[in-house]
Order: C-alpha cells, then structure tokens, then sequence
C-alpha cells in the first residue's frame, strides 16, 4: 500500500496543470464512449447536522491503464467560521487485477483540482474570444482559487478578476493569494452580488448555497456560467438556459438546481448537450448569444480516479510517499499449510479460475500482481526528487 499526504499529492501535482486537464479530458471521452463505471453516490447526512454530512463516489475508468476506486469527501462547511476548509477527502485506488487497494491518497486537492479542471475544459469547449477578457467568481474558496488557476491555462490572456463574496475578509484572503501565486491577475472585490455578475461574461461558481438565489436571466446576454456548486441557480433560470453538463443522471438528483428544474418542468429536455460528447467531437457553437449558458459538472468519481491515478504513478517514480508492506493480510493467513503453493514455490497445478487463482494462474503469476515497486521497508517514508 502506498500512501500519499496532502503535501505528496501537492507536490507531484504542482505546475502539472495541462497534464491534469488531459486525464480529466480524457476520462470524460472514456465516459461518452462507455467504457466507465460509476454508480450514483452514496450520501451519508448526519441527523443532528443537517449541512454536513459526506458522500461515496465509487467508479471504474476503463480504457489503458484501467483504474478502480473510491472517494470518501466529507463537507462540514462551518469549518470555515473555524479558519478551516469545508472539504476533506480521502481516495483509495484498487488493482483491477485483485480487488486489493493499492494506494490510499489525502483526496481534498485531487478533487478541487479536478472539479477545476473539468470548469476549464467546459470554458475551453463553449468558449468565445469575449470570455477571455476576464472573469467574475461567486465564492473565495479552495474550488474557486483552483479554477481560476485552471481558466489561466486555457485562457493565458485571462487577467481581470471580479470577485464576491459574503464575507468580505474572506474575499481578501482569496486576494492575496492569488496575488502571491497567480501574480499575472488583478482581483477587484464587488461586494454587490448583481455587479459583480454583470462585470464579466465569464462567471465561476462555488458556493455552499443549499437554497437556489440566482436567476440566469439576469445575467449578461450570452453569459457562461461554470456552475460548480450545482445549487445557486434557480429552477426558472435552469430551463431558461442552454444547459451542459457531465452526465444527465448524475447531476439530476441529490436537490440540484438540474433536478429542481427537472421537478418543475416534468423531463431533462432543458439539457442541451453532454461536455464528453463535445470534446469527443471537438463540436463547439452550441451556445445562444441571448441566453446563458450554464455547464453543471456532476463530480463523476472517474474524474477523481484519473487524477489519482497521475498522481500516484509520478510519485512511485519520484519515490515519494510512504510504503506500507504489511497493511494486508498475508496471502497464506486464511490457508495455512498452503504457502508453499500461494507463492509458487510448490509443484501443484493451479486451481480453475476463481479457485485458488485469478484465471486459473501460477502462484508466481499471482506475486506479480501484488508486487510493489521499489524496495522500501515498512512504513519507510519515500522523498525522492519529483520527476518533470
């Protein structure tokens, strides 16, 4: 088992931006083309705390390299009246081979950095020479900053930043960030939610809304909206809207904006198109210039996968994390007297699939699928040099 701290995933994914939002693309074109898997998520609600709660996002992302796992994200948004993140995550890969987890990741960036990615792919896709110009942000937090940085890649000339939000410190704080590490962007604060929607074509949100407050109709004609946080904007302005998203299930249900408006209209005729389908065409021009048009990412579990999966195999090369040898069960623990065969080191025929083997094969065959790269001793930390 490999395990990976929030500063081992940091450190492998920093200045890795294109690489990011080539496994996000891809993942979403995998999705278009069927060879996914992702079952709708399993949301946990504490009874004595209605706004936190956490949620399961299992899934299978097929293609090279096939990929299975699972996210568990926690959201407790009153950890930001504590000075801490509303968010925290944890991701487990598994080997598709075995069913044996094979790497366990601190997931909170994979997922900010992956929801960003996905905002800027969409903004990339539907996107006019107009939006480049600059861009307005509801909400100063984590997913905010890290689509920001992820527009400035698809939009190098992108450098003029509206920015609300509630609490007005919170807004400076987000300032001075990106001041220090996006030092190309000037961030104005507009306290006033109705201006700061009209200073830009281009708007990003990320709130903690729980209750829709947005109307789309509202906005700037021919607006995009990246609507991350899936519940500010009304039913009304939903079905007003041309409407993408990441999968049409998946953003329908849990009270989402989409599935409000799917309530009130009685169908899904209102969604205009699929991001995947998109960038698996390269079709673009789908937008109206007298309506807006709102893409509303699910979150599918894959993309959490593709990331993680990057993230995982630069850091195995750069010798980063920390190895834990004796974190499962060793094979012949179950079968005693049996682990002279489980190793292969016994002269006895391998059992039918599903047996005594996978697939019927030799206990070498099996050491194969559970050998782990590189020589570390137990629990021994790895901090080599991260590889470009």
């Amino acid at each position: 088992m490999l395990v990976l701290t929030h500063q081992d995933v940091r450190s492998v994914l920093d200045g890795h931006e294109v690489s990011i939002l080539d496994a996000v693309r891809r993942a979403y074109i995998l999705h278009s083309q069927g060879v996914t898997a992702v079952p709708h998520s399993a949301f946990l609600r504490l009874p004595d705390q209605p706004r936190d709660g956490a949620m399961a996002l299992p899934a299978y992302l097929g293609g090279a390299g096939p990929t299975a796992g699972v996210t568990w994200i926690a959201s407790f948004p009153d950890n930001i009246e504590r000075g801490g993140e509303r968010a925290s995550a944890a991701i487990i890969l598994n080997s598709t081979s075995t069913g044996r987890p094979e790497a366990l990741l601190e997931g909170s960036l994979i997922s900010a950095r992956r929801t960003a990615a996905s905002a800027a792919l969409a903004a990339s896709a539907l996107g006019t020479g107009q939006d480049a110009a600059g861009v307005t942000l509801v909400g100063c937090g984590v997913v905010t900053f890290e689509t920001l940085r992820f527009l400035h890649v698809v939009h190098p000339d992108l450098h003029e930043v509206t920015v609300h939000d509630l609490r007005r410190e919170r807004a400076g704080a987000f300032a001075a960030r990106v001041a220090r590490e996006l030092p190309s962007m000037r961030v104005r604060f507009e306290p006033d939610r109705g201006r700061a929607l009209a200073a830009a074509s281009l708007v990003a949100i990320a709130t903690t809304a729980a209750t829709p407050y947005l109307d789309s109709r509202t906005l700037r004609p021919g607006a995009l909206v990246l609507h991350t946080s899936l519940r500010d904007v009304t039913p009304e302005g939903v079905l007003a809207a041309v409407n993408v998203v990441d999968d049409a299930d998946h953003v329908c249900r849990a009270d989402t904006s989409l599935e409000r408006a799917e309530r009130l209209s009685g169908n899904r005729s209102f969604i205009t198109a699929n991001l995947g389908d998109l960038l698996l065409a390269g079709t673009t021009g789908i937008r109206d210039p007298r309506r807006t048009t709102i893409f509303s990412p699910s979150g599918l579990g894959i993309l959490d996968l593709a990331v993680a999966r990057f993230a995982r195999d630069r850091a195995l090369r750069a010798n980063r994390g920390i190895r834990i040898d004796d974190f499962l069960p060793a094979r012949d623990e179950f079968l005693p007297g049996r682990a002279d065969f489980l190793s292969g080191r016994a002269d006895v025929p391998p059992g039918p699939a599903g047996v005594d083997g996978v697939g019927g094969r030799t206990g070498e065959d099996r050491d194969a699928d559970f050998a782990a790269p590189g020589e570390a001793g137990v629990g021994e930390r790895l901090t080599g040099a991260v590889p470009a």
